[in-house]
């Protein structure tokens, strides 16, 4: 058995006013059909573009393994050319993955392939990012440190997403000091029995196709899965409100650097520290 969940609502020709009212203020997840409309990157883009494009360029991988104390956070496991990666990712399952790299820095002309909707929140231009997974690969659960809105849109693939509301941050055992959860945890398959706070947990399911977006209001968790080699693109928008404002100001700045030297110090101590303590507290919602 695993989680209850909902489907993600599919919409399409939305104005400003409506994204407003039903989806940014009340921070509700959706899947845009049309936000990528009219985007050259719908037609131009699939695995032989970016080969030509950025073929030569080193890029960092990452895989599903567990959290490293000698390691700085999102630190990768591995580099290597963007063309003998994408050869990995289409021969066949495999868990390497490219994470919020920015391909744009290196080819800036791809840019000029995509745009946000008028309707859309202003969103951070400069700061574009790309997700890259082969079948079989996921995303582990998280929030966005910067607590930004995000539109996540995919291309080639498919992809599957499990999100949660933030409120349920105790019950799904988040690390202190972190934005993700006990690493132990199955997205997939949950252990109520090993982890019982995740029985009150109530959450919200999508797959994503080619040219779906994806709305992640700011604060809500994410899980991605890979189900074939895909990609994605995500853009980022400030939330409006103050609190998200200053907490991703504080994630950033003071809770990053207070773990990473907390992890130089402590070692696997303090790393297992942090799991004893989300325990406790996912425990004392029961």
């Amino acid at each position: 058995m695993g989680f209850e969940l909902e489907p993600i609502p599919r919409v399409k020709g939305l104005d400003k006013e409506t994204f407003v009212r039903e989806y940014l203020r009340p921070k509700r997840p959706v899947i845009l059909e049309d936000f990528a409309n009219g985007w050259p990157a719908l037609e131009k883009w699939d695995m032989d573009f970016i080969r030509s494009v950025a073929g030569d360029h080193i890029v960092p991988l990452y895989d599903n393994s567990k959290v490293d104390y000698s390691k700085k956070v999102n630190e990768p496991i591995a580099e290597m050319k963007m063309s003998d990666y994408i050869d990995i990712l289409e021969s066949g399952p495999t868990e390497l993955r490219i994470f919020l790299y920015n391909i744009f820095k290196y080819v800036p002309e791809l840019c000029d392939d995509f745009t946000a909707p008028e309707w859309a929140p202003r969103v951070l231009k400069s700061f574009p990012m790309m997700f890259f997974g082969g079948e079989g690969s996921n995303v582990f659960l998280h929030y966005d440190i910067d607590m930004s809105h995000v539109f996540h849109t995919n291309f080639v693939g498919e992809k599957k997403a499990i999100l949660f509301d933030h409120k349920y941050k105790k019950e799904l055992y988040k690390i202190p000091f972190a934005v993700h959860n006990v690493e132990d945890i199955d997205i997939d398959n949950p252990d109520f029995e090993k982890w019982p706070a995740l029985a009150n947990v109530k959450g919200l399911e999508a797959h994503l196709g080619h040219g779906d977006t994806l709305f992640m209001p700011s604060g809500w968790w994410h899980y991605m899965k890979y189900l074939t080699p895909s990609f994605s693109l995500s853009l980022r928008a400030l939330d409006s409100r103050f609190s998200s404002k200053l907490k991703g100001l504080y994630n950033v700045a003071v809770m990053r650097q207070i773990d990473n030297v907390a992890r130089k110090i402590g070692g696997q101590d303090w790393i297992d520290y942090k799991d004893r303590w989300a325990i406790r507290r996912a425990e004392s919602t029961l």
